[in-house]
């Protein structure tokens, strides 16, 4: 797939957040090549007029400043040491971040200001920075996630087409937590009828936890329009069946009724209690209180973007 890469500055780096378990989200990257259909910001770009059928991930927007910004974002008198979530829109850790390492100097940047932050991707490369975590960790509380909806490779397949194995990215969590870092695994979306099989979940959880996952959160998928056309026509050129059940469940909602969502955690709980992980502490962060989950609603999700770039920290 031919990808343009755009290289614009940026006029900020941190934006707020309202109704999320982190107050400032960072993304040194808008766009992103991982393409995957059930993505939520598909949705957003709809609401843009932008692109969000089989052409969203082909514009990146490179955000060339962003280090150098947010160095003197965090280096104001007014910066309270908030907690950030690097990559609530896009993937920090995206193929364009091997040549650019703009999330590296971002990185870099929170660990000099002794500043929290939490990182969500699904790109193994995260193990490159390993460093820098493990200094931002004997500063303040770090915490990444690693997204594994599945191990099921047909459906990793089909719905993730831009993303690394989803075992490399285990084997990115193992590296994590043996290195001291506070990882956890994002088992989400979880897709109903396909990737919601008692045995699929079992295989996750447990592979999650033998990895070193201290943390796992789910979601069922969430469909707005602009994702949810993309989703199912994806999905119906695979498995007709399936999608025609997942249309129809989402017939009149984003979201799967509420008591679907309650047991899909519970299910995830259950499991979790079943495979516990192995005891250990982790060598830099033992003294540390725990982070705040990055449970990530995609409904929620969605109103982050209409901050996006337009309220910075106040100098």
């Amino acid at each position: 797939m031919r990808v343009e890469y755009r290289l614009e500055p940026c006029r900020s780096a941190l934006n707020r957040v309202k109704g999320m378990p982190f107050q400032w989200s960072l993304n040194p990257f808008m766009g992103c090549v991982h393409r995957c259909t059930f993505c939520y910001v598909r949705a957003f770009e709809r609401r843009a007029d932008r692109p969000s059928d089989d052409r969203y991930g082909r514009s990146i927007r490179i955000k060339t400043n962003i280090v150098s910004v947010l160095t003197s974002e965090l280096a104001r008198p007014s910066w309270a040491r908030e907690v950030v979530a690097v990559g609530a829109a896009t993937d920090p850790y995206q193929p364009a971040e091997a040549r650019f390492r703009l999330t590296r100097g971002c990185l870099e940047a929170f660990a000099n200001a002794r500043t929290p932050f939490t990182v969500i991707t699904r790109g193994p490369l995260v193990v490159r920075d390993i460093d820098v975590l493990q200094e931002a960790s004997r500063r303040a509380r770090v915490s990444v996630s690693l997204s594994v909806p599945t191990l099921d490779d047909a459906i990793w397949r089909v719905t993730e087409p831009g993303t690394a194995p989803p075992r490399q990215r285990l084997r990115a969590v193992r590296m994590l937590a043996e290195a001291g870092i506070r990882v956890g695994v994002a088992m989400a979306p979880i897709l109903p009828g396909l990737s919601d099989k008692p045995q699929l979940l079992r295989d996750t959880v447990r592979a999650a936890r033998e990895a070193g996952a201290v943390k796992i959160w789910t979601e069922l998928v969430y469909l707005r329009p602009g994702t949810r056309e993309h989703f199912l026509d994806t999905l119906a050129a695979e498995w007709p069946a399936e999608a025609a059940r997942i249309s129809a469940l989402y017939e009149r909602r984003a979201y799967v009724p509420p008591p679907m969502q309650r047991a899909s955690r519970e299910q995830i709980d259950r499991l979790v209690g079943q495979h516990p992980r192995a005891e250990r502490l982790p060598p830099l962060i033992a003294q540390e209180p725990e982070p705040p989950a990055l449970a990530v609603r995609y409904g929620l999700t969605l109103d982050l973007f209409e901050d996006l770039e337009r309220t910075p920290p106040a100098a």
